[in-house]
């Protein structure tokens, strides 16, 4: 059976502008599904996106404009057809913990207007990355580390939320074990009604989850809610609501931040860029495998730094390719951006119609909701299975989400950009080797190293399986000395296979000329199997072309065989004259 086939990334677009192509063309037979996958987006993510406004300190209503003007912006601009674009607890839990340790007070003009401007200079990156093609930067942020991040952000966004979940107010500082311990602390001073309407939202969301997963519980959870504190009065018995949600839509404008104030927010910008990349090009990149579709990178880095752009004009926050809210939609049915633009319209209405009902709402269901998304970001069943596979990645998420929960996020997330670089480099540091060896099936097999490793006698064949370079230069030349010290009877030819190699810096090069000459005087000739048009191309520029003489390079192991059996017949001939 055929297997997928693989989309096609970063095509050039034969317009200048490539606009609706996560629309266009449109499927007239799915287009009410995709309609209603769009509602059911609103049902499910409206509730959700209020939630983050806590994470992020943010007036409630601006978690409504980030499912408007940017979700709207995205789907004419982005290219992949089910990436939805929207607020995101990651993002959301790195821009307050780092205006928090910036001393910016939550509720004050400034705190509003720097959350602005982040989205605004994430947008900024993300579109700088498109000019430039550094988009790849996400790639070295490894899914282990992701695992660990997001677990550790979830950590803290969850046990963020406890107090208000019991119904008092948080304290303890902006540390995480300073929050824990004030928490615990004041657990007498729970309000009962507080508590008991954090555990229906919680058992009505988790019920719907288990039992109904196509209807919205969250939805529910916060209609019902609203009614009952319309019902029982429950602000005049104490009772914690979010108050006043202004109606309409938002007004446009930039946000008021001098230069000064400017610099200092590049850093979680930045952390906000690495964050927007990674999740939105695994996300839109696993839906096109899936459903066979053609996406673009680039255009997609277009799209969200116009989307994060107009937030940062909307009076709104930071907004990313959402794994959860694509995977709403595509439950639900939706094929294409039509769906969000069917969830922008109920947002809409919302704003219009419904914001003076949602000013009754209970803070301690805003509270619970935040903590079961917490929850669900403490991916423990991902780290078991990195547990059970690579123990040693296992150590590396660990590290990352103890960063994140004990020294910030911020630092979480730079610390998994460190440790996934680290974890490519030590690979390249120390790669696997082996020795090439006949295979009576597939005609070659790669062997371990050892000391009678012959491919046939005299003449030893070493794969080294990574590129080599600076870093890995020593390694590869104290293993061949090895070889060649340790294989008895004496070696004749070390044979390099260059089949993993494609380039050779200058260091390497360095390296390979003094191993040359030491081999030579040992009376070992070293050569080179498998060579490439590019790794060709580099032993010119570096003079190992000369060294080696190109009647010992050659592009296949045959060759390299018949040519050392020929050697060898003639060296016995002439002994034998």
């Amino acid at each position: 059976m055929e297997g997928p086939s693989l989309p096609k990334t970063n095509s050039v677009s034969s317009r200048k502008l490539p606009l609706l192509e996560g629309l266009l063309p449109i499927n007239k037979s799915s287009l009410s599904t995709d309609v209603m996958a769009g509602i059911t987006l609103a049902a499910l993510g409206i509730p959700e996106v209020m939630g983050y406004t806590k994470i992020i300190n943010m007036p409630v209503v601006t978690g409504l404009y980030t499912m408007l003007i940017p979700m709207l912006v995205f789907g004419l601009f982005g290219s992949s057809r089910h990436l939805v674009v929207a607020a995101d607890s990651a993002t959301a839990a790195i821009v307050a913990a780092a205006l928090i340790t910036l001393a910016i007070q939550p509720g004050t003009p400034l705190y509003i207007e720097s959350v602005r401007m982040i989205a605004i200079l994430a947008g900024g990156m993300l579109l700088l990355a498109r000019i430039f093609r550094i988009g790849f930067i996400a790639d070295f942020m490894s899914r282990t580390v992701l695992v660990g991040f997001l677990t550790g952000v979830g950590l803290q966004v969850a046990f963020g939320e406890l107090p208000h979940v019991l119904g008092f107010e948080k304290g303890g500082g902006h540390h995480f074990f300073g929050q824990l311990i004030y928490t615990l602390r004041n657990i007498p001073a729970t309000d009962l009604v507080s508590l008991a309407i954090s555990a229906v939202t919680i058992g009505v969301i988790v019920l719907f989850e288990k039992f109904f997963p196509r209807f919205p519980g969250a939805l529910f959870a916060v209609v019902g809610m609203v009614i009952a504190s319309a019902t029982f009065n429950w602000e005049s018995h104490g009772v914690s609501v979010i108050g006043k949600v202004p109606g309409g839509l938002p007004h446009l404008g930039i946000p008021g931040i001098t230069w000064s104030g400017i610099l200092k927010l590049l850093p979680v910008s930045f952390s906000c860029f690495i964050v927007i990349l990674a999740q939105s090009a695994a996300t839109s990149r696993a839906y096109a495998i899936r459903y066979r579709d053609n996406f673009s990178e680039n255009v997609d880095l277009v799209g969200l730094a116009l989307a994060n752009f107009s937030a940062g004009c909307s009076h709104t926050f930071v907004v990313n390719g959402s794994p959860t809210k694509s995977a709403m939609v595509e439950s639900a049915g939706g094929r294409s951006q039509i769906s969000q633009l069917a969830t922008v319209a109920v947002v809409i209405a919302v704003l219009l119609f419904l914001t003076k009902p949602l000013s009754l709402l209970p803070n301690a269901v805003l509270a619970s909701i935040v903590l079961l998304i917490g929850v669900k970001l403490i991916d423990i069943r991902g780290h078991k299975k990195i547990y059970q596979a690579k123990p040693r990645e296992f150590a590396l998420s660990v590290i990352t989400a103890a960063t994140v929960v004990v020294v910030g996020v911020e630092q979480g997330i730079l610390l998994a950009i460190v440790l996934s670089l680290l974890q490519h480099v030590r690979k390249s540091y120390q790669p696997k080797t082996g020795l090439i060896q006949h295979d009576p099936v597939e005609k070659w097999r790669i062997a371990k190293v050892t000391s009678d490793g012959f491919i046939e006698p005299g003449i030893v064949m070493y794969w080294f399986g990574a590129e080599l370079f600076y870093a890995n230069a020593n390694h590869f030349s104290e293993e061949i000395r090895r070889i060649v010290d340790e294989t008895r009877p004496k070696l004749r030819w070390l044979v390099i296979d260059t089949g993993t190699l494609s380039s050779i810096d200058y260091s390497a090069g360095l390296t390979i000329r003094e191993l040359h000459k030491d081999l030579a005087e040992m009376d070992v000739v070293m050569v080179v199997a498998r060579i490439n048009d590019d790794l060709k191309q580099d032993l010119d520029q570096l003079g190992l072309t000369e060294l080696f003489g190109k009647d010992r390079m050659f592009y296949s192991r045959e060759a390299c065989l018949n040519a050392f059996r020929q050697a060898r017949a003639e060296k016995k001939s002439s002994e034998n004259l």
